[in-house]
C-alpha cells in the first residue's frame, strides 16, 4: 500500500468536496421536519458505496429511517470486516451561535487545524468520520489492494438512540457476520499523539414530570401555600448528589468496576493539561467526584447529570406565577456492569420516593445502552496500533472515552465479533455543539490510516 499517501494527495480535493456535498444534507433524526433530507443522505450513502466499489448495496427499511448496507466479497475464506457508522446528525439548535450557517459547510483554519477544518453539522459526527472508511475502500479497490471481504452498516438513528439497530441485527446474523467490527465515531489525542478508544461508558436517559396544582397558579395569592414543582423539581435534583459529588442512588454503584491503582497510572500516561484544558472551556476550575481526577471523572467513573430543565414563565418580562408542571431530561453515563436498565428502575424508584407530599411525580425512560471495553492484547487492537504506527510515527495510546455508543455492547452481544474504535476526531471538534468541525488533516489521515488496518489484521489473522 505504498501508493495511498499519493492516491490521498491526488484525489484530496475530490474528497473533500464530496464531503461537503453530504454535509449540506441536513439529516437530523431527532426532527420529523427533516425527515425527508434523512432519507435523501441515506440514498446518497448507497451512491457512494456503489461508485466506490461495492458489489451490492442495499437500503434495508426499519420502523423508523433506512440502514444502509453494502459489501464486497473477495474470497469466503478470508477475514471479513464490518464498518459501522451513521449518517444522521445532531439538531443545530442553537443556530444564533454559529459563525456559518450549520449545513453550509465551509473550511476554515484555526489554531489547531492550520490547514483548515470543515465547518458543518455532523462534519465530525459522524459524516466525515463514515466517510474516510468509503474513501479508504475506494482506494483498495481501484489499486487492488483489497486483502478481505468488507461490508459496511451505515445507519440514520443513531443520534436518536438506534432504537431500531437492534432488531435489524437481531434478524440479520449471517448478512452481518464478520471477524471485527471497524468504527470511527470517536476521536484522539491530538494530531501528534494517536489513541484508541479501548472502552466506552454505558448510558441511561430519562425524563422527568413534577405535578403539583391541577393549574397554574398566582404566586400572591398562592405562594407559600402550595408545593411549587420547579422549586420541588430543583430540590430533587440537588439531592441527587452529596458534598462529594458522589451519586445518592441506592445501588447505583454496586457494581461499578473499580481500577486498580496500575490501570489508573496506565492512563495517567496521556498527555493532559489542566490548564489547556481549563482554558479551552473558560473555567477557573474543575469540578467533579472526590478522589478521581479529570480524565478518570469523563471516562472511567459513572455520572449523572440534568441536560435540560423547563417549567412556568420563560418568556420576557414578568408573570407572577406557580407553575403546575416541571420538567428535567437527566442523563447517567454509566460504566462496564452497570446495566442501563437496572440502573435507569433504581433512578425511578429513587426519585420517586424522595418526592413530598404535594406533588406526583412521573419518570420517562427513553433510552439507554451497556458500557464496553475492548482487550489491547486482541489482533484488531494490534492491527490498528500498527496502522497508526506507521502513519503517524508513533505507537497510539489506548484510552478509556466518556461517550457512549451503546451498540457496540450490542453487537458483542448479538455477532460475536470485537469492535475496534479508531478515531481521528479531536476534543476541540465541537461535536453535538455550535460550529462543529473536522480537520482536514484527521480526515485524510482517516483515509490513509485505515487500509493498513485492513492490511495489518489479515496478516495478524494467519
Amino acid at each position: 500500500m505504498e501508493n495511498i499517501k499519493s492516491y490521498v494527495q491526488q484525489n484530496k480535493d475530490r474528497f473533500i468536496n464530496e464531503l461537503i456535498e453530504l454535509l449540506k444534507m441536513p439529516s437530523v433524526s431527532a426532527d420529523a421536519a427533516y425527515s425527508q433530507d434523512v432519507i435523501d443522505t441515506s440514498e446518497a450513502v448507497k451512491v457512494s458505496l456503489e461508485k466506490a466499489g461495492c458489489d451490492f448495496v442495499e437500503i434495508c427499511e426499519t420502523a423508523g429511517y433506512p440502514i444502509v448496507y453494502g459489501e464486497k466479497i473477495i474470497d469466503k475464506n478470508l477475514p471479513t470486516i464490518l464498518v459501522y457508522g451513521h449518517y444522521d446528525v445532531q439538531p443545530a439548535d442553537p443556530i444564533e451561535l454559529w459563525t456559518s450557517p450549520p449545513f453550509e459547510p465551509v473550511i476554515k483554519t484555526t489554531e489547531i487545524h492550520p490547514e483548515g477544518a470543515i465547518f458543518a453539522r455532523g462534519a465530525c459526527d459522524d459524516k466525515g468520520q463514515m466517510y474516510m472508511h468509503v474513501k479508504a475502500f475506494e482506494y483498495m479497490v481501484q489499486n487492488n489492494n483489497l486483502p478481505c471481504n468488507v461490508k459496511f452498516m451505515i445507519e440514520g438513528e443513531e443520534e436518536v438512540g438506534s432504537v431500531n439497530l437492534k432488531t435489524f441485527v437481531e434478524n440479520n446474523h449471517d448478512k452481518l457476520k464478520n471477524d471485527v467490527i471497524l468504527i470511527s465515531d470517536t476521536g484522539m489525542i491530538s494530531n501528534q499523539q494517536p489513541s484508541i478508544t479501548t472502552g466506552l461508558r454505558g448510558l441511561s436517559y430519562v425524563e422527568v414530570e413534577v405535578t403539583g396544582p391541577n393549574r397554574d397558579l398566582h404566586s400572591g395569592l398562592y405562594g407559600g401555600a402550595v408545593a411549587n414543582p420547579i422549586n420541588i423539581l430543583a430540590k430533587m435534583i440537588a439531592s441527587l448528589h452529596d458534598e462529594n459529588n458522589h451519586i445518592t442512588i441506592p445501588g447505583f454503584y454496586d457494581n461499578v468496576e473499580e481500577l486498580s491503582l496500575e490501570e489508573r497510572a496506565e492512563m495517567a500516561k496521556a498527555p493532559f493539561s489542566l490548564e489547556k484544558y481549563k482554558k479551552a472551556l473558560n473555567l477557573n476550575d474543575v469540578y467533579g467526584e472526590k478522589g478521581y481526577v479529570t480524565n478518570e471523572r469523563n471516562s472511567i467513573r459513572p455520572t449523572l447529570d440534568v441536560n435540560g430543565i423547563w417549567g412556568g414563565y420563560t418568556g420576557e418580562g414578568a408573570k407572577t406565577v406557580i407553575a403546575s408542571q416541571a420538567f428535567a431530561k437527566i442523563s447517567m453515563r454509566l460504566v462496564p456492569n452497570q446495566d442501563w436498565e437496572v440502573i435507569t428502575d433504581l433512578f425511578a424508584k429513587h426519585f420517586e420516593s424522595i418526592a413530598p407530599a404535594g406533588v406526583t411525580v412521573k419518570v420517562k425512560p427513553h433510552h439507554g445502552g451497556q458500557g464496553y471495553v475492548t482487550p489491547i492484547d486482541s489482533i484488531g487492537y494490534k492491527a490498528a496500533n500498527m496502522a497508526y504506527t506507521e502513519t503517524f510515527g508513533v505507537p497510539a495510546i489506548p484510552v478509556r472515552s466518556g461517550g457512549s455508543i451503546p451498540i457496540v455492547a450490542l453487537f458483542e452481544k448479538e455477532l460475536k465479533s470485537k469492535t475496534i474504535l479508531m478515531g481521528f476526531g479531536l476534543d476541540s471538534d465541537a461535536i453535538h455543539s455550535p460550529n462543529e468541525h473536522f480537520g482536514i488533516f484527521n480526515f485524510l489521515k482517516g483515509i490513509e490510516t485505515i487500509p493498513l488496518f485492513y492490511k495489518y489484521f489479515v496478516e495478524l489473522s494467519k
